[in-house]
């Protein structure tokens, strides 16, 4: 029998007078989807990308990955430029369970209106050097056409990153990517599932408005995903809005809390881990429920060189483990607002452990490698942390 989960039920915040009242300069209305590239229920399997890689993994008995969000190095390039740098590294670090054989994006690839001129700038010239696959989900920023109100960008939301992440066969060169090797991603739809032998990784597009708009058709569909993924692996949720934040800009979206409240409700089934972008920062939390533990993770400090600050209480910071005043199951386990960064993670059969990477602010050294900074053993059977 499922077990009754609070997903949708309340979102941590401290009535800050800034909480989800940020200026908004840039476009704010629902955008039109863009028409899939593959078949429903929009699935790619790991092995068409990377597929000595899969083979890897089988051998290692897990798998290795990145995720990162928020990268778009507009107006200053030095911070994407450090997390970049950073990645190349720990691209090249073989642990237990190998090396990394991806990067999953958790949406603002570029900033900030969806321009294909800016494709070169903020993607594909920073990460000429990571020598990974790149998969992601659109972020409000990748979705928008608008600034102050004003149409920038001519073409319908998302083209763009259709071109460059949705391409119909492996090998696409697009013209974004002028001088760079690396080629469109072959992902079936701007929202969509991920199969590895390890996880199920669901994407999905939560578009442009600020607190996320997920029409009827992609919830349908969202659930449909839920229920179907193994239940021998994990199930781990990406989208850009983060349901839970305690930032002092944005602060967590209620309507994204309601779009996975009903998913699970109609799935009868949750995801083992939440992951988000969208908040400049990185934020742990767990939400517990009669059934365990569940990590929700921001983690929008990829590189937009703009880091929004923590939420404080009066005049003091925020010290963790800190209980959501207004549910006491929400806790805040640990934060980073003032360094850029990026996520290791080691999934097997048995757990899931995330590694929150930082790397150096631009003042130090260049040559220093990404330091640890969280990390977080997770039981995702028993749903209970570890450590």
């Amino acid at each position: 029998m499922a077990h009754r989960h609070r997903f949708g039920h309340a979102r941590p915040s401290l009535r800050h007078p800034h909480s989800q009242q940020a200026p908004r300069f840039h476009g704010s209305d629902f955008q039109p989807l863009p028409a899939p590239t593959g078949p429903a229920p929009y699935r790619l399997d790991l092995a068409a990308v990377v597929p000595d890689a899969v083979q890897a993994m089988a051998r290692a008995g897990g798998m290795v990955l990145h995720i990162a969000g928020d990268t778009g190095g507009v107006r200053n390039p030095v911070p994407q430029e450090l997390v970049a740098a950073g990645l190349e590294h720990d691209a090249g670090q073989a642990g237990a369970l190998g090396r990394p054989a991806f990067l999953y994006h958790l949406g603002d690839v570029i900033y900030f209106d969806g321009q294909a001129s800016e494709y070169y700038p903020q993607f594909y010239s920073p990460y000429e050097h990571y020598p990974l696959p790149v998969l992601a989900i659109p972020g409000n920023h990748d979705g928008d056409r608008f600034d102050r109100g004003e149409l920038v960008n001519p073409e319908p939301s998302l083209a763009p990153f259709v071109r460059n992440f949705c391409a119909t066969e492996p090998g696409v060169h697009t013209a974004e990517a002028g001088d760079m090797a690396r080629t469109a991603m072959i992902q079936p739809n701007v929202y969509w599932t991920l199969l590895t032998p390890f996880a199920t990784f669901i994407g999905l597009y939560t578009n442009v408005p600020e607190g996320g708009d997920v029409r009827q058709e992609q919830r349908d569909w969202f659930a449909g995903e839920l229920q179907a993924a193994d239940p021998g692996k994990p199930v781990l949720v990406a989208l850009h809005h983060p349901i839970h934040s305690l930032d002092a800009y944005h602060s967590g979206s209620r309507a994204m809390a309601d779009v996975l409240a009903g998913a699970v409700a109609a799935a009868g089934r949750a995801p083992a881990m939440v992951f988000a972008g969208h908040v400049h920062n990185y934020q742990r939390f767990t939400v517990s429920d009669a059934a365990g533990a569940t990590p929700f993770v921001v983690a929008g400090h990829g590189g937009y060189h703009n880091l929004h600050r923590m939420a404080r209480i009066g005049s003091e910071d925020i010290i963790t483990p800190y209980v959501a005043p207004n549910d006491p199951q929400v806790v805040l386990e640990s934060y980073l607002d003032d360094r850029f960064g990026f996520l290791r993670l080691e999934i097997t059969p048995e757990a899931i452990e995330l590694r929150s990477m930082s790397v150096p602010r631009p003042q130090e050294s260049w040559r220093t490698p990404p330091r640890l900074f969280d990390r977080m053993r997770f039981d995702w059977r028993a749903r209970r942390i570890l450590r």
